[in-house]
């Protein structure tokens, strides 16, 4: 890689956004390899590159990060191991610590495994849960062996710890002896140099038989070991040496069977800093909601709505930018602060983080094009010390530019012959850029030179671009506007900030009468321009508009149609009301005429009442019909199966919906239709076979969209809360990690007074979802942490 190409790196902030990435990384050693990252020229690499990232982002937002906390680079302790030292309890603790970050991302890949492209990489892990929790359970901490590193080891601590007890036990009956009150300082025992003591007054030291081990500061107080304390104190130093002895073994043992996996360590780490480093890349997409763009190789580029991941999110204005398609050579132009440099530095930045694996912040559709090179001069590096002028300075970059430039660079000039004289200033950079786009190089430049804007207008494969700057504010909109010439504004902008207008007047006059009359065309363009486009928000207002019209419109007919419904059912109801108090008339008259026949005994006039009673029945009846609703008939397909209990089933005269509760033996079905149930024949209802699997698949795929959007964080940290903050906090993260189906989980409550720890255990036990908890080891936080399993 050419000075040039990392100084364009420079200028284009790349660096910046390396920083940014490796914020998201956890261990050091991932953190160094995100700075070091430089883009990739090959188109292959790179596809592979943001597939690994678009793999990670899949992966998080399914199970969220794997948890590496814990990995450390222990290859020198592997290495002195291996040519047999032994090593320190803190070196076998880091051993442990990465065998378990290991494991755990083992078992990360594999719970709802998930098929992708960094499979390889988990592949690559060897758990060694053995020779993790040997050392686990040997070591405490740096400083700590335990009992139970050893049958041995355990023997000689409780000999130790009886002999102590003998001593004191020894050494208690010499100060309790009035004898020897008088000369101690205290009635105490405590420990010089390892052996027991007690302190004795300076003028008194010659009362008690024994070794002077030490002496106070001030002189006045001597520790001296009694004399029937020595030989006790021996056993109890042999003890010790013998137990200094087994430790210094069991670190010997454990070193070598370190030694012994020392390549499967080493590869796991070299593949935890390697997946480390991919995860970050995806929580840096997050970060910045960014895509993975596509990938070509002939020089092409498209960025949709790119936003400058430097600049802050809420205020950054999106730019859509294309270049190689029709056209090779990009000139923007606009007046100062309008946005023409960041437009550059977008095109060239976005293409680096693309080379470099990362997504981009832009919408879908985007894509760029690899390049050997992105070479750019931007910015001011004029210099007092070496005698350098803005000209020179920039024509220094341009001059190394040029001789490198081929038809695999993207080239960016900002202020392209700027600093010097005008005419040869726009003369040189009407060359430059020829020389350029012969050598086979895309381009973007900015300019303030007419005749660039005239030269862009004229030559074929060459744009002219503005950003956007209303006049009426004197403030830039940031818009790109391709096709488009821009102006500066210079006297537009003076006379707006109160420049005598005797001044810009005469400085119109000072301008040629071609260039006035360009820039005039310029302005009707503008013009016409700006018209257009509130022209097409007038459109799109009015086309808005008339759909929210619509929506209202068929709103209110729905509501008049449901109210005119409602009426006539009501009409209804109150007809049958009046049918039903006729019908209890005329049966009480039909009574009455049978009571009159029986006792007339007439028949011929039975005959005549029967047919009367007859004919009233008939009449109600078809009142009745008459106000029943009319229903058009359906063709349906018929049913692939019979009903069954659980079935939904549609009620064909009502026209409503009911639930299959029962199917009876008679062949007639039981019906739940709201809060009523009845009773149904076969032909009174129709089967709606896809109900209740369509409502079933629905539910599924919101289950599903709701998981997918899931992305918890595997930590959560409680320091600093009270109880009552804690415990909701905690609710909420456990809630969200067994969605996103996380196997464990770590809670930082910090050590303290451990009423925070009793609060969150306490929470752990009430909660259904925990299978197990435990405080943290070496290297997860020991008691300042709390370890979950779901």
């Amino acid at each position: 890689m050419s000075q040039l190409y990392e100084k364009s790196l420079q200028k284009l902030e790349l660096d910046a956004i390396l920083e940014l990435l490796a914020a998201q990384a956890v261990s050091d050693a991932a953190k160094e390899a995100c700075r070091a990252v430089r883009p990739e020229t090959d188109a292959d690499e790179v596809r592979r590159l943001l597939e690994q990232t678009s793999a990670a982002c899949h992966l998080i937002s399914l199970k969220g990060s794997p948890s590496l906390g814990g990995i450390r680079d222990v290859g020198e302790s592997l290495d002195r191991a291996d040519r047999g030292g032994s090593l320190s309890p803190g070196e076998l603790l880091r051993i442990a610590s990465s065998l378990r970050v290991a494991r755990g991302v083992k078992s990360y890949a594999e719970t709802d495994a998930v098929s992708s492209c960094l499979d390889v990489y988990f592949w690559e892990l060897t758990s060694n849960k053995y020779l993790e929790e040997r050392i686990s359970t040997a070591i405490l901490s740096e400083e700590e062996i335990a009992d139970a590193a050893s049958a041995e080891l355990a023997d000689i601590r409780r000999h130790i710890r009886l002999q102590s007890s003998k001593i004191r036990e020894s050494l208690q009956k010499v100060i309790s002896s009035p004898a020897y009150s008088r000369a101690l300082r205290e009635p105490i025992v405590t420990i010089r140099s390892g052996r027991f003591v007690v302190p004795v007054k300076s003028e008194c030291k010659n009362d008690i038989p024994g070794l002077v081990h030490d002496v106070s500061a001030s002189g006045g107080t001597f520790f001296i070991e009694p004399m029937q304390a020595v030989n006790a104190n021996n056993e109890l130093r042999e003890l010790q040496i013998k137990e200094q002895k087994e430790i210094e073994r069991i670190l010997a043992e454990l070193s070598a069977e370190a030694a012994a996996y020392k390549e499967p360590i080493q590869q796991n780490y070299r593949m935890l800093v390697a997946i480390d480093a991919i995860f970050a890349r995806a929580k840096l997409s997050f970060t910045m909601k960014a895509m993975e763009p596509g990938i070509r190789t002939d020089g092409r580029l498209e960025l949709k709505h790119a936003r400058h991941p430097l600049i802050d999110k809420r205020v950054v204005v999106p730019v859509s930018v294309r270049l190689g398609d029709d056209f090779d050579t990009l000139v923007v132009t606009g007046p100062n602060t309008g946005g023409k440099t960041v437009t550059l530095k977008t095109i060239g930045l976005l293409t680096l983080m693309a080379e470099c694996g990362l997504h981009i912040p832009a919408d879908d559709g985007s894509f760029v094009s690899t390049f050997d090179a992105v070479l750019a001069d931007i910015g001011d590096e004029q210099s007092i010390e070496q005698s350098l002028s803005t000209f020179s300075a920039h024509m220094r970059n341009i001059v190394e530019i040029v001789a490198q430039c081929d038809g695999r660079s993207l080239v960016l000039f900002d202020e392209l012959g700027a600093g010097t004289d005008p005419a040869e200033g726009a003369a040189l950079a009407m060359a430059l850029i020829d020389f350029c786009r012969k050598a086979g190089a895309k381009i973007a430049a900015t300019t303030h030179y007419a005749e660039l804007k005239l030269y862009a207008m004229r030559t074929p494969g060459v744009v002219n671009a503005s950003c956007e700057f209303d006049v009426q504010t004197l403030k830039p909109t940031y818009r790109l506007l391709i096709g488009v010439p821009g102006r500066s504004n210079a006297f537009a902008i003076s006379q707006r900030l109160g420049l005598d207008e005797g001044i810009i007047q005469r400085a119109r006059d000072l301008v040629s009468e071609n260039d006035l009359n360009f820039e005039e065309v310029l302005s009707q363009l503008e013009q016409q321009r700006q018209q257009m486009e509130q022209a097409k928000r007038e459109a799109e207002r009015l086309r808005l508009e008339m759909e929210q019209t619509k929506q209202r419109s068929d709103a209110y007919y729905a509501e008049i149609q449901k109210e005119r419904d409602k009426a006539a059912e009501k009409a209804r109801a109150e007809a049958q009301s009046i049918i039903d108090d006729a019908r209890r008339t005329a049966n009480a008259a039909y009574e009455e005429l049978r009571q009159l026949r029986k006792q007339l005994h007439d028949v011929a006039d039975a005959q005549g009442i029967n047919e009367r009673q007859a004919a009233l029945r008939r009449s109600l009846n078809e009142a009745e019909n008459r106000l029943s609703p009319k229903r058009e008939a359906v063709e349906r397909p018929k049913p692939s199966r019979e009903v069954r209990a659980g079935d939904t089933v549609e009620l064909l005269k009502l026209g409503s919906k009911a639930t299959v509760l029962a199917v009876n033996k008679d062949g007639t079905y039981q019906l739940q239709a709201g809060i009523m149930k009845i009773t149904a024949k076969p032909e009174e209802v129709y089967l709606l076979e896809h109900e209740q699997q369509q409502s079933v698949q629905k539910f599924i795929e919101k289950t599903r969209r709701e998981l997918r959007n899931v992305a918890a964080p595997s930590e959560l940290d409680l320091r600093g809360m009270d109880s009552v903050e804690a415990v909701a906090a905690l609710d909420q993260f456990l809630d969200q990690a067994f969605l996103s189906k996380l196997p464990t989980a770590r809670i930082i409550h910090g050590k303290g007074t451990g009423v925070l720890r009793k609060a969150v255990q306490a929470r752990l036990r009430q909660n259904r979802q925990i299978k197990s908890f435990r405080l943290g080891v070496f290297g997860e936080g020991e008691d300042g942490v709390t370890i979950v399993e779901f």
